[in-house]
């Protein structure tokens, strides 16, 4: 448990610290024991599918909800502790969040939208003029002070809302799936504008999302969450490459999931032939495995490549915009391969290599959701 009177040097670091978070609406268990930090400045994100706990934690750390059991301290400061019956409401958490839903009042300028939280604190107007302009700057709506949200679209308002969450500088940014309302287009724009914040201005920032693309592309930390429990984290690159469980390889988009067997050391028997593998335990020659094959890991075999190949006839090939993605035949296993490059035309019979670190073995019993 987190102790209001126990400071180290490592915790002036941390801009959250959460401890054995449990939490149980009834008979449903939300949260089962999640414990995990943030660093000042730290974009970490709560990645996982719907259900899984990540917007309970969310509601948590920003007083809405208390925990059945555990503690939560911000910037240093325990604002949550069941068993010291510490309890500090919502306002003196010195932390903002941004929605899923605009969440913007319809019936206040852009200006008196962002100044909302400034007035409650009872900032002199004349500062509060000066923390709204540099906000709505920062979010490049600097132009559109005086209009109303009925007159902004969707992602300017979004942007409202980020310029709200941030004109009082808080220890914290809770962003809860706030792109999801948005159409791809947008979505990408914004989440550029997230990033860009984050770095120009320092923020330390808890996103919540069940897209792995906008996990990847922003975090500098993910949380791969389900049924209530951290499953794994790390860089983007860290959880991408090695997923530690078959659970966070599918969620992650590893779709080519393939029965085999153990051949030896760092070697599975896999579509009739041999792959290097990485284990993802120890298992014996025989055991049963399930093989993960990220699906950029294959590419066109050449002439005398070394490395290990898969044969089989491509029966569709999609242009994705920035790749292609070809559905193919190994032998009756249909598998997912995407490339920069067209692989080849329906029908065609390509061999292909794989790549050594794309290749997962897990064990074959082990739960797949």
């Amino acid at each position: 448990m987190v102790r209001p009177e126990v400071t180290s040097p490592l915790e002036d670091q941390l801009a959250l610290r959460a401890d054995d978070l449990h939490k149980k609406f009834g008979a449903v268990t939300a949260l089962a024991g999640v414990s995990f930090s943030i660093r000042t400045g730290e974009f970490v994100t709560l990645l996982g599918p719907s259900g899984c706990g990540k917007s309970t934690i969310l509601r948590i750390l920003a007083g809405i909800e208390t925990p059945t059991r555990g503690a939560v301290a911000i910037g240093g400061k325990v604002v949550n502790d069941t068993e010291s019956r510490i309890l500090v409401p919502p306002e003196r958490r010195d932390l903002s969040m941004v929605f899923q839903s605009y969440a913007v009042w319809p019936h206040m300028s852009v200006a008196a939208n962002v100044a909302f939280p400034l007035r409650y604190r009872k900032v002199p107007r004349s500062e509060r003029r000066e923390k709204v302009t540099e906000a709505l700057r920062a979010v490049r709506m600097e132009a559109f002070v005086d209009r109303y949200p009925h007159q902004l679209s969707g992602g300017q308002q979004q942007r409202v809302a980020v310029a709200r969450s941030i004109v009082g500088h808080p220890a914290l940014l809770l962003l809860d799936e706030p792109l999801s309302n948005l159409d791809a287009r947008l979505r990408e724009d914004m989440r550029v504008e997230l990033k860009r914040l984050h770095l120009e201005l320092g923020l330390t920032m808890l996103y919540v999302t069940h897209d792995q693309s906008e996990a990847l592309a922003m975090s500098d930390r993910i949380l791969v969450m389900d049924h209530g429990l951290v499953l794994q984290e790390g860089t983007p690159e860290e959880v991408y490459r090695s997923p530690e469980s078959l659970t966070v390889a599918r969620f992650l988009g590893v779709k080519n999931i393939v029965a085999g067997k153990v051949a030896g050391d760092s070697v599975v028997e896999v579509l009739g032939g041999s792959l290097p593998a990485t284990m993802a335990e120890p298992m014996a020659p025989g055991a049963d495995v399930a093989v993960a094959i990220r699906p950029d890991g294959f590419a066109l075999a050449g002439e005398g490549s070394s490395r290990p190949s898969i044969s089989g006839e491509i029966r569709l090939a999609q242009f994705l915009g920035g790749a292609y993605e070809h559905e193919i035949d190994a032998g009756g296993t249909m598998l997912i391969a995407q490339s920069p490059q067209r692989l080849g035309a329906r029908g065609d019979t390509v061999a292909l290599s794989v790549d050594p670190d794309a290749v997962i073995a897990y064990p074959a019993d082990e739960p797949a959701s």
